[in-house]
């Protein structure tokens, strides 16, 4: 028997989980990060933060369970957030997050020499964030995403990423390699990560940091993949029709599909899972537009007071800064929230309508682009154990909307590095 731990770094923490050979949860741990430096379009996180919450939750984590037991560590992390390294991983930019937005005219570029399928040609382009950050430290050796770093860390090696953290880069998954197009925006070859699939064997943890830990000399690290298509194989889903909407700081909402589709005027991509595709896009609303105006507490002490059988009639688009992505593509987009009335839960209620709303449009939008009509929609993330806002959600989506119980991107984690033993 077993040991198998997933990482899931998020906007706002780090969540641990370790699972047996049955999938059977053994162990949990969470530590929070720092919020997100934000400055107008400018969104960035310190990776020395997210290293340093890897560490503090492991050690949580392992006193729960035998250390010596795990047999491999897969990390995930949130898509498109970008840094630049030197050849021993050691930072050299700060980290742009996947909501940031400076790069506009880098993604000029992109645009005119990508063919227009590539998600790399999109608002969460994480080529565009390399190339800023290429014109500011021209030095640098690697282009790692946040999961990559985690996992290089864990290693004391880099250059690594898998086939889902790598497609907002450029990476071609219908290929599957890089392809020519990237050459004509003077990209250095050095900068661009060896591919693999997700779960996949790439190494072992560095001895040092195994001593350290306790784990076994050969506990190994199984490449990842980003949080939400973690979050996505964490609730079992596995049928063409099958969709997830994740209820994080973000609204994510995936599907299965037997054929890929690409939208980027809608920021809409396809992960490649095999031999199947993950269809879906992000929007810039969810949790963390609602911490706008209440605090965790008071948004379950109102959830208590909602009427989710009735509308408010409040026409909301709640968002975090200035932007949205999907289902509407418009970097200039404000929040709107206004009016506000004076009773502070049917404010709450309009904002969760409006989500909601956002919500439902995107399923749409996929639809209308050659996906399936999901016929259930499960759900992770924070918001997924409101259970006043899953009946708005049924409401507005028509069709059931379920909560996935236990199911995380951890678990997700946690499943791709057991994959990667079994498999291996």
């Amino acid at each position: 028997m077993g040991t198998y731990v997933g990482l899931d770094l998020g906007t706002s923490g780090v969540r641990a989980v370790a699972i047996d050979d049955m999938g059977k949860v053994c162990a949990k741990a969470a530590r929070p990060l720092p919020p997100s430096r934000r400055c107008g379009s400018r969104v960035a996180q310190r990776p020395a933060d997210w290293w340093e919450g890897v560490v503090g939750v492991l050690e949580v984590l392992l006193e729960q369970i035998t250390p010596g037991e795990v047999r491999s560590i897969a990390v995930d992390g949130t898509s498109g957030t970008l840094l630049l390294t030197d050849a021993d991983g050691r930072p050299l930019t700060e980290a742009l997050m996947y909501d940031d937005a400076r790069a506009d005219a880098q993604l000029r570029r992109i645009k005119r020499v990508a063919p227009a399928r590539s998600a790399a040609a999109g608002g969460g382009s994480a080529l565009a964030r390399m190339l800023h950050l290429q014109s500011e430290c021209p030095a640098a050796r690697h282009a790692l995403h946040q999961a990559d770093w985690i996992a290089g860390c864990l290693m004391q090696r880099f250059g690594i990423s898998d086939e889902n953290n790598a497609l907002k880069l450029g990476y071609d998954p219908v290929s599957r390699g890089w392809p020519q197009w990237i050459s004509l925006l003077d990209v250095p070859e050095r900068l661009l990560p060896a591919v693999v699939p997700p779960g996949e064997a790439i190494g072992h943890v560095a001895s040092g940091l195994a001593r350290d830990l306790g784990l076994a000399p050969d506990a190994r690290v199984i490449a990842g993949t980003t949080d939400s298509v973690a979050a996505f194989l964490g609730t079992g889903a596995g049928q063409a029709g099958d969709a997830v909407t994740s209820l994080g700081s973000t609204l994510v909402v995936k599907m299965l599909c037997e054929r890929p589709v690409f939208a980027p005027e809608f920021s809409v991509y396809s992960h490649r899972l095999g031999d199947v595709w993950l269809v879906g896009g992000a929007s810039n609303t969810g949790g963390a537009a609602l911490l706008e105006f209440f605090d965790v507490e008071t948004l379950r002490r109102l959830s208590n007071r909602l009427d989710p059988g009735r509308t408010t009639g409040l026409d909301y688009y709640p968002l975090v800064g200035v932007g949205e992505r999907f289902p509407i593509n418009d970097p200039t987009m404000r929040s709107r929230t206004s009016p506000r009335p004076a009773d502070d839960t049917v404010f709450l209620q309009g904002l969760l309508e409006g989500i909601a709303r956002i919500e439902a449009s995107a399923y749409r939008l996929l639809e209308s682009l050659g996906a399936p009509s999901p016929k259930l929609v499960r759900t992770v993330g924070g918001g997924a154990d409101n259970e006043a806002w899953t009946q708005i959600r049924t409401r507005f989506l028509g069709v059931p909307a379920a909560s996935s119980e236990g199911a995380g991107a951890a678990y997700g984690a946690a499943l791709l590095a057991r994959r990667g033993v079994l498999n291996g």
